[in-house]
C-alpha cells in the first residue's frame, strides 16, 4: 500500500507541477498569440488556470494528507510539506482572492470590456498579482519535485 501511495503522490506532483508550467508558459501565451480575439483568449487562458487551480488544490490537499498520516507531526519539519502547504496558499489566494477581485472588475465593466474600460489599470495591476503569484508556484513547483525525489 506505502509504494501505491508513493506512486500516487509522484502522479500529484507531476500533474500539479507540470500542469501549471504547460498552462501558464505554454497554453496561455500561445492563445493570446494565435487567437485574434485577445477577449476570448483571456477568457479562455482564466478557465485554464481555474482548472489547474483546482487539480492543484486537490493535489496539495492529497500530499498533506499523505505526509501528516506517515509522518505525523514529523512532517512539520520536512521541507516538502512546507512548500507544499505554501503552493496551496498561493492556490488559494490566487483562485479566491485575486481571481474573484478580476471577475468583479470583469463584471463592473459590463458591457464594455473590462479592457476598454475605466477600470483597466485596475485589472491590469491585479493581474500583474495574479500573474506575481503564478510564477512563486511555479518557482516552488521546482522546489516540490526535487524534495519529492530525494523523499524530503
Amino acid at each position: 500500500m506505502k509504494a501505491f501511495a508513493d506512486a500516487l503522490q509522484s502522479i500529484a506532483v507531476t500533474l500539479w507541477v507540470g500542469g501549471m508550467w504547460a498552462a501558464g508558459f505554454i497554453v496561455a501565451p500561445l492563445l493570446f498569440s494565435r487567437l485574434g480575439d485577445r477577449a476570448l483568449a483571456g477568457l479562455m487562458a482564466g478557465t485554464l488556470f481555474a482548472l489547474i487551480a483546482y487539480i492543484g488544490i486537490a493535489c496539495a490537499v492529497y500530499l498533506l494528507a499523505c505526509r501528516a498520516a506517515r509522518f505525523r507531526l514529523a512532517c512539520l519539519g520536512q521541507g516538502f510539506f512546507w512548500v507544499t502547504a505554501i503552493m496551496l496558499a498561493l492556490v488559494l489566494a490566487g483562485e479566491f482572492g485575486v481571481r474573484a477581485i478580476m471577475d468583479g472588475l470583469r463584471a463592473q465593466a459590463l458591457p464594455s470590456q473590462v479592457m476598454e474600460s475605466v477600470l483597466r489599470d485596475r485589472f491590469m495591476t491585479w493581474h500583474g498579482v495574479a500573474s506575481a503569484l503564478y510564477v512563486v508556484q511555479s518557482l516552488l513547483g521546482i522546489a516540490l519535485i526535487v524534495l519529492h525525489g530525494k523523499g524530503r
